[in-house]
């Protein structure tokens, strides 16, 4: 089965209630938010009414929390191979 991965990019603030009402039931409540749905017409008519605040990917299973976390860590930008000893004084 698959999901739809659904991350609100854009804030629904001074859009019409309709509209916000439609991100309330999906769940968006703050940017950068994701949220997993089966695939259905129902998700996907809700999804064209607010496709321009969104970012939608269809993905084989949903993600947990933690691992939703560690796709957004970034990158240290260095790596310790290993420690070196300390000299003695």
């Amino acid at each position: 089965m698959s999901y739809f991965r659904i991350t609100l990019m854009r804030s629904g603030i001074g859009l019409p209630k309709r509209t916000q009402g439609v991100l309330k039931a999906l769940g968006l409540r703050h940017r950068m938010k994701t949220v997993f749905y089966p695939v259905t017409p129902e998700v996907a008519g809700q999804i064209m009414k607010v496709k321009e605040l969104i970012s939608v990917r269809e993905v084989e299973k949903p993600l947990t929390k933690e691992e939703l976390r560690e796709e957004r860590k970034p990158d240290p930008g260095y790596y310790i191979e290993t420690a070196m000893p300390r000299r003695q004084a």
